[in-house]
């Protein structure tokens, strides 16, 4: 059975960028809501018993896509951290280190280049979804947009990094200001912890 991912902060900690009000629905009712679901809808299937990676990249219809909303949640909210400890003399967050720094660098031209089109994609994905920075198995680097609860396990890449654009995730605190939420996530993005998903 799964359970709750616990959240490394404290549910004020990323305000203003995500109110705890936000946080609250976000983590406490939709991620909860996938883990029951996808608990109750487990026993007796193929899936019993499988870690949660195997179950998105093998499963479809309902068990996909609460398996997936559980692993994109997880890793979307472990990868934050309270503006105080981010952001530096510029207020601005901070930036990836070593390896990371060195291919969004080489790829995209620079980091702020990187971010241009991580929000660009991000806005412009229609309806529902998530936008990935992702990695295959030579450490080379996209942007990826998936609708739904799809991700890049379930296509055999890396996740490093992820905003989630669900209304659900910023509507409380931005309404239809979609671009403005992904703008001001850069302030809360903890770069050790994608730094870490890169090198694992």
């Amino acid at each position: 059975m799964f359970t709750l991912i616990e959240l490394p902060y404290a549910p004020e900690a990323l305000e203003p960028v995500i109110s705890a009000k936000t946080l609250g629905f976000h983590h406490g009712k939709h991620l909860q809501g996938y883990v029951n679901n996808l608990n109750a809808a487990l026993p007796g299937s193929p899936f019993e018993g499988l870690p949660l990676e195997e179950i998105v990249q093998k499963a479809s219809g309902g068990v996909f896509n609460n398996a997936g909303q559980i692993l994109n949640h997880n890793l979307y909210f472990t990868q934050f951290k309270g503006i105080p400890d981010q952001v530096g003399d510029d207020s601005k967050g901070a930036a990836p280190k070593g390896a990371l720094a060195a291919q969004i660098a080489k790829q995209f031209g620079s980091f702020e280049a990187f971010q241009t089109e991580f929000v660009a994609k991000g806005a412009g994905l229609f309806g529902s979804g998530w936008v990935w920075l992702q990695a295959d198995a030579a450490g080379e680097l996209s942007i990826a947009q998936y609708a739904g609860a799809d991700n890049p396990v379930a296509h055999g890449f890396k996740p490093l990094l992820t905003f989630d654009v669900w209304e659900h995730a910023y509507y409380l605190d931005y309404q239809n200001r979609r671009p403005d939420h992904l703008k001001a996530l850069w302030q809360i993005v903890d770069w050790s912890v994608v730094e870490g998903r890169y090198g694992e």
